[in-house]
């Protein structure tokens, strides 16, 4: 029985939403105390804006990873803060209303709250204390993202049990609990036999990898420990690099936004762990018979007969619309998810006899009833146990050992993971953890009866986890590889993905000797698609091929199956691929489940479940299986690919196929996408990359729906245990969700190239931000505490000063960002300055991006005086330790700069004012003999800029795809100018 089903949903407010009132404010505190006097905390950054965190205590720590998560991703917290009390509607319209009515069926909120009453007192508090820091680092952060105003929000407060509800609604769908409605409908409609027919080992399932290298395979004799999780990509991103520094502990990471600690991906510095989806089933649906009560009650069908189950109404609000009623019913099996809630029999309308009437449908059916009166709920081990694992986390933060994080993972709950751990001693570890509750197989393929005893949990009781028993290593390779396939965790499960990434993986690694941390490259990154071997077998053998078709056949045959970017051959095959998918819906075979029958139209349904229960994707992810097993003769199959040839081969005569990267792009979760920019800026968050769903780089379109995918790398990392200033990370946009910020998208160029960022440990090399205290008393508060005098631009001293005949003194003094912003703020806002980039930006924003730049050892900024009065801003940068070092071969002695000339009104315009300032830049760069080419980068529309910089002896070279904007590159050398 689920335990405590009457308890109601936590944080219902009146005022919840729009117009909250004050108990909607972030900034108080409630719950458990976390030390609100213990000290202060350090905030760093490094050259990527990655926060890197030091605290006297574990509890202070968790407060500042908390206030920087706030103030780095603050419309992602009050986005998941919404989707987890379900209320998403009321900023977001009327297509969150699917997800609202879910999750308040679900009782997610309810369960996280449960959950967090069941923690360990010092995880409670130390949850606690992340939250209080979320709250405090709200209304800051929310003032810097735009995001809040377009929505007309105000950031609403945390609760300590939010971090608990975050985790359970980001991997409530993870089970993939769905797939079985959809095997009910395949079983009634193509018969029982046919249930598992488009198990790829599985359709649709995640695409994570990670991988082992003890080290008898490493250049260091030290394990090596990477891999991707693969997931829907968000903008901001779902993963947040960081790194978490106390007295007992220092681990870097890739954290999940509104979670305290490092709960997948982490490096103590002795220790390594990761994880992937263990594809095991432990989530239950059960088909429920229910009945209205004459006082409007509802009752459910048990094992031992009626009894009565807990229902009420909640409202979910819909911006632009009318208010939604929900009834929340939960029987002993768990929340009612499927069904709106029963009406009145006749007899109950009446009132005769008192009795109710049964309105579930069938006697005990053995298939779901196709029409609006399924009743299906949905039992999950945390809403049936209150755990959820989190006692996990502080302990892993202070594991020094793989047998530390082993003893760690004992407690984890959901979701059940495959983890790969080893530590500086060369220890290693290959398990399962989480909870997968004891009960008969079938639960597994379908939804159960709810009265059957037969189906019932047995409780108490788990399934044993398998390991590997010796040295987390499989096989005298020395290799380990977790990529959701049919391995360790084989007796768990139903579908798993294809091996294919999985052996892939193993072969690569398996090749060579001597790996390194910068190798692993070329393994995240590789794209042979071993499952198109069954299609392209057909196609060798496909009969009566015209003059056309036969050329496809052959180039087809002759291609190396690498879905590389470049390659108008993995278009060719993707087309293909698409339309044997369709010809296959088209099929009389699959007609039942099909066009207008296709279940995903079922009235039966929540729309949220179309996904798992639309046919033509079910089709694109088992081609491989429906083109191998007996669903079709083997004749039949020859002749539909056949039929796709001719029309792919007519196809390509019209229209050359683009190369893969063209189409092949990215298409982020956004939850305003009406924000997101426009040309140029809109390209650089959907990249073109290589890669497909069955690739090692598994960029997962949708086989006969779109080539766009919406699933890949969702980070990259990898962990070195012999040094880990040589492990590396990278994500798909950035450090900030914060638009403005330099650090918003500047890692999405790595990703999509496949290379990877270093991580930093060494804290001489981070640039320290504004202090910041876990509390603040009125006597310290910043804009109360009086700061340094600060200097007028004609009275620093100078880094250069330099006579131009006929034009004046030029001296470059450094910026003060605060003292300077004002006047800076001015000229990057002013039309002519629409280059620079930053014409949108407030005073404030202005003045952080240049005390970032301030902080920062290899980038300055300075302003150029011409006789004492500003003229010009200069910046000049190390191209290696710049994004643009990313986008070309840096050479030694390469030095980049920056310039933004001042307009120049009245006496001060003169002819060649430009070109004299320049005299004195370049006169100051080559004054360092260290400095051999200038190189600069505007933007290739800015073409008054590159001709200047033409006339003035520099060479034109290639234009460069950033984030920001396609720049021209150019190059200015000492020989050039008669200095060498």
């Amino acid at each position: 029985m689920t335990a405590d089903v009457d308890r109601e949903r936590p944080g219902a407010r009146p005022a919840e939403g729009p117009g909250g009132g004050p108990s909607e404010q972030p900034g108080g505190r409630q719950g458990r105390g976390a030390g609100a006097d213990s000290g202060g905390y350090e905030l760093f950054r490094d050259a990527w804006g990655i926060p890197h965190l030091r605290a006297a205590d574990a509890l202070t720590l968790a407060r500042a990873q908390g206030h920087a998560t706030a103030l780095d991703r603050a419309w992602q917290l009050e986005t998941e803060r919404h989707r987890v009390l379900g209320t998403s509607a009321s900023h977001l319209g009327a297509e969150a209303v699917d997800w609202d009515r879910f999750v308040r069926r679900a009782r997610i909120a309810d369960t996280a709250s449960r959950c967090f009453d069941r923690l360990a007192p010092e995880t409670a508090a130390w949850v606690t204390a992340y939250v209080d820091g979320v709250n405090e680092g709200l209304v800051e952060g929310a003032a810097q993202a735009p995001e809040f105003a377009a929505a007309g929000l105000a950031p609403g407060r945390w609760e300590p049990w939010t971090p608990l509800g975050v985790w359970l609604s980001t991997h409530i769908l993870f089970a993939g609990f769905p797939n079985k409605l959809w095997r009910e409908e395949v079983a009634r409609r193509l018969g029982e036999d046919r249930m598992t027919l488009f198990a790829t080992d599985g359709p649709g399932t995640a695409g994570s990898n990670g991988w082992l290298l003890t080290g008898a395979r490493t250049a260091t004799g030290a394990p090596l420990l990477a891999g991707d999780p693969h997931r829907f990509i968000e903008d901001p991103g779902v993963y947040q690099q960081i790194r978490l520094a106390c007295p007992e502990s220092d681990v870097v990471g890739l954290a999940v936004p509104g979670i305290p600690g490092i709960a997948h991906f982490g490096h103590t510095g002795h220790v390594a762990w990761a994880i992937t989806n263990a594809m095991a089933d432990y989530q239950d649906l059960y088909r429920e018979r229910l009945r209205r009560t004459p006082d409007g009650g509802v009752e459910a069908l048990g094992p031992d007969g009626w009894y009565r189950a807990h229902a009420h109404t909640e409202t979910i609000e819909v911006a632009g619309a009318e208010p939604q009623q929900v009834e929340v019913i939960e029987t002993d099996r768990g929340p009612v998810i499927i069904g709106d809630g029963p009406g009145a029999g006749d007899d109950a309308a009446d009132g005769a006899g008192g009795e109710t009437a049964d309105v579930a449908g069938s006697e005990a059916a053995d298939v779901a009833p196709a029409a609006g009166d399924t009743f299906i709920s949905l039992r999950y081990p945390p809403r049936v146990t209150g755990e959820l694992g989190f006692d996990a986390l502080p302990a892993l933060l202070r594991a020094r050992t793989v047998a530390d994080v082993d003893t760690a993972l004992d407690r984890w709950v959901e979701p059940v993971n495959v983890v790969l751990a080893a530590d500086t001693s060369g220890a290693t570890l290959h398990r399962v953890a989480g909870h997968v509750p004891v009960r008969p197989y079938a639960n597994r393929l379908r939804v159960v009866p709810a009265e059957d005893p037969a189906y019932a949990w047995r409780e108490g009781e788990t399934v044993p986890l398998p390991r590997t028993e010796d040295d987390g290593s499989d096989g005298p390779g020395r290799i380990a590889v977790m990529a959701n396939e049919r391995g360790l965790a084989a007796p768990l499960g139903v579908e798993f993905a294809p091996p294919h990434r999985a052996r892939r993986i193993r072969e690569l690694l398996g090749a060579d000797t001597g790996w390194t941390p910068d190798a692993q490259a070329a393994v995240h990154t590789d794209t042979l698609l071993a499952s198109s071997r069954p299609l392209l077998s057909l196609l060798a053998w496909a009969p009566n091929l015209g003059p056309a078709a036969e050329r496809l056949r052959d180039r087809l045959l002759r291609w190396d199956r690498h879905m590389d970017a470049n390659s108008t051959d993995a278009t060719l095959y993707a087309r293909l691929r698409t339309d044997v998918v369709h010809r296959l819906a088209a099929h009389p075979a699959l007609k039942s489940v099909t066009g207008a029958d296709d279940p995903w139209r079922s009235a039966a349904y929540p729309a949220l479940f179309r996904p798992w229960l639309a046919a033509v994707p079910r089709i694109g992810y088992a081609l491989e299986s429906l083109l191998t097993v007996g669903l079709l003769p083997y004749e039949d199959r020859l002749a539909l690919v056949a039929s796709s040839a001719e029309a792919v081969a007519a196809a390509a005569d019209e229209t050359p196929p683009a190369p893969w990267g063209e189409l092949h792009r990215l298409s982020p979760w956004q939850a305003l996408p009406e924000l997101a920019p426009d040309g140029v800026d809109a390209q650089a968050i959907r990249p073109g990359v290589a890669g497909d769903h069955d690739c090692v780089l598994s960029t997962s379109s949708v086989p006969g729906v779109t080539d766009l995918f919406a699933r890949g790398p969702a980070a990259r990392y990898v962990w070195d245990l012999a040094r880990r200033e040589d492990s590396r990370w990278a994500v798909p946009f950035g450090a900030s969700g914060v638009p403005a910020s330099a650090h918003h998208r500047d890692q999405t160029p790595l990703w999509a190239r496949g290379a990877l960022a270093p991580v930093v440990t060494d804290w001489n090399l981070l640039h320290r931000t504004t202090p910041h205290r876990t509390s603040l008393r009125p006597e310290e508060n910043p804009a109360m505490t009086a700061a340094p005098q600060s200097l007028a631009p004609a009275l620093r001293p100078a880094v250069h000063e330099q006579k131009v005949e006929g034009f004046g003194t030029v001296r470059l003094v450094p910026v003060d960002p605060a003292a300077d912003a004002e006047l800076l703020h001015g000229w990057v806002t002013e039309e002519r300055a629409r280059f620079w980039g930053m014409a949108d930006h407030t005073r404030e924003q202005v003045r952080e991006i240049y005390e970032f730049v301030d902080s920062l050892p290899t980038h300055h900024a300075c302003l150029a005086l011409r006789d004492g009065v500003p003229a010009a801003l200069f910046q000049t940068y190390e191209p290696d330790a710049d994004p643009v070092g990313e986008c070309y071969d840096v050479r030694p002695g390469d030095f980049g700069v920056h310039l933004l000339i001042a307009p120049a009104e009245g006496e001060g315009a003169v002819r060649g004012y430009t070109e004299a300032l320049l005299t004195a830049f370049i006169a100051h760069v080559f004054s360092d003999p260290a400095h051999v080419r200038v190189v600069v980068e505007p933007d290739a529309r800015n073409e008054k800029a590159i001709a200047r910089m033409v006339r003035m002896g520099f060479e034109l070279g290639p234009e460069i795809k950033k984030p920001e904007k396609t720049a021209r590159l150019a190059f200015l050398t000492r020989a050039a100018l008669g200095l060498a």
